[in-house]
This record gives C-alpha cells, sequence and structure tokens, in this order.
C-alpha cells in the first residue's frame, strides 16, 4: 500500500492518540511509541486489556473504554489482533487509523479503506516528524 504524505502529516498532527498495544515490558516498541508521544506533548491513551497501568498512567483494556475519544489510533499489535482493533476505533468514531509495521496486513488495509478510515500502514511513525 502506498501511504498518503498528506495523511502521514494530518496524523502526525494529531493531539489525541490511542497506542494499542502498549506492554509491561518497558523495551517494546509499544512503549518507545507512547513514550514519545507524550514528550511531544501529546495526550497519549495506553490500550492493553491485560494491564491497568502503564508507567503510573491508566491504561485501557479497548478503544471502547477510552475516557474520551482520541483523534487518531496507532496499532502496535499482530495482524490477527488488528480487525478487532479497527472495527472498534470505526464504531467509536475515530478517523484516523496508523498501522505500524508488523501490525499491518493486507485485509486490515481493506477494512479500514472499507470502513471510511484514514489510514497509514507499514510505515513508522518514528520516521516522520
Amino acid at each position: 500500500m502506498k501511504n498518503s504524505n498528506r495523511l502521514i502529516d494530518e496524523f502526525v498532527a494529531l493531539r489525541k492518540i490511542a497506542v494499542v498495544g502498549v506492554s509491561r515490558n518497558p523495551e517494546k516498541m509499544g512503549n518507545a511509541i507512547y513514550d514519545e508521544l507524550k514528550q511531544r506533548g501529546k495526550t497519549v491513551f495506553a490500550v492493553n486489556p491485560n494491564s491497568d497501568k502503564l508507567e503510573g498512567d491508566p491504561c485501557y483494556a479497548g478503544v471502547g473504554a477510552l475516557p474520551e475519544i482520541p483523534d487518531g489510533v496507532l496499532l502496535v499489535v499482530p495482524p490477527s489482533a488488528t480487525l478487532q482493533v479497527i472495527r472498534d476505533a470505526a464504531a467509536a468514531g475515530i478517523a484516523y487509523v496508523w498501522l505500524q509495521q508488523g501490525a499491518n496486513s493486507a485485509d486490515g488495509e481493506r477494512l479500514a479503506v472499507e470502513l471510511g478510515l484514514k489510514l497509514i500502514s507499514g510505515e513508522c511513525i518514528f520516521m516522520h516528524n
């Protein structure tokens, strides 16, 4: 899939982002992304159904459990979990979805497009400011 530079710029400019796939292991990519987005001054929501805290911040079981609707959701989960998160994001009214490398799949991309979501897939957010 070819990503639009305009959509990447729009996503990077979002103020509230949910990171789905943070881990209890601080060395994992989801945690690095979460920390970086916080350092950039964004409101970031940690999502992991197996944890209630991340570095002292609340961690939510899923997109539907978030206290407010974020502008976008960034997925750092296996492709097997991606489809449900995409459905949940669309149902919550979230417009932007970023499928980090490793979370992307042809099925996930197809579903996001079918649901009318603004999609970035297969790129690392760290490569974009």
